[in-house]
């Protein structure tokens, strides 16, 4: 049965790419490979093509929810209204990828409507978990749902919970968002442990500035959907306006 479409984000990711497309194709069920390039300056393209995926490039960086929005919409056009699946993947998984087919059983059974990855193996981050914790907890006040890992890219879903969803929460406040707005529309949510891994965060100052762009778009999302993070948001900020004065 051919019923899954990956879709797989990346920038920069011209080391990994190839053997995260060659293991997503190999799972049960997938005959569509989808990268969505968003605004790499390497061969990231080159290589997911060269690969076999069918590749779509954004001609700037527009982040990760865009990048997401853009693969489903590619699978739509490429299939028509063939009703498939839809797994995410990040593309630094390389040949761990292979193990993502519990991700789709679930669904593919009709016991979940999205199902998230909880990583049996765990790499030792840099970070603190500070974002994990924003993530973890706005979830939980949203929802009364906790998720142990908030922040995990991989995941499958139907094609009917994802357009529920959408427009995604913009940038790395995709996946805290689409839990918020599936859970409060009722589908069934459900994580699903999987010995997937990828590239360890670092400590360096790229690094740092990942995470707090990952802060702020997490928070950013949060935002939106709880007033009350909203109105912490706004004094932080007039507090630094202050500070500045």
């Amino acid at each position: 049965m051919q019923d899954v479409a990956v879709i797989i984000p990346a920038k920069d990711e011209a080391d990994r790419i190839a053997a995260t497309v060659g293991a997503a194709a190999g799972l049960p069920g997938v005959d569509l490979v989808v990268v969505v390039d968003d605004g790499s300056a390497d061969g990231t393209a080159e290589a997911a093509e060269k690969a076999g995926a069918k590749v779509v490039r954004h001609s700037r960086n527009r982040g990760k929810g865009a990048a997401m929005e853009t693969g489903a919409e590619a699978v739509r056009l490429l299939d028509g209204d063939r009703p498939r699946h839809l797994l995410f993947l990040d593309a630094d998984l390389a040949d761990t990828a292979r193990d993502a087919a519990p991700l789709v059983e679930p669904v593919r059974a009709g016991d979940a409507d999205m199902t998230i990855a909880a990583f049996s193996s765990t790499v030792k981050l840099g970070g603190h978990g500070f974002v994990v914790r924003l993530s973890r907890e706005g979830i939980q006040r949203a929802t009364g749902w906790t998720a142990t890992q908030p922040l995990n890219g991989q995941r499958c879903l139907t094609r009917a919970a994802f357009e529920a969803a959408r427009p995604l929460a913009a940038g790395f406040g995709v996946e805290t968002g689409l839990t918020i707005d599936l859970l409060r529309q009722g589908f069934r949510v459900t994580e699903v442990e999987v010995p997937l891994a990828h590239r360890a965060t670092g400590t360096d100052w790229r690094a740092q500035l990942h995470r707090a762009r990952q802060f702020r778009d997490v928070a950013r999302a949060l935002a939106v959907r709880e007033p009350a993070v909203a109105g912490r948001l706004d004094a932080l900020r007039g507090r630094g306006r202050g500070r500045r004065a």
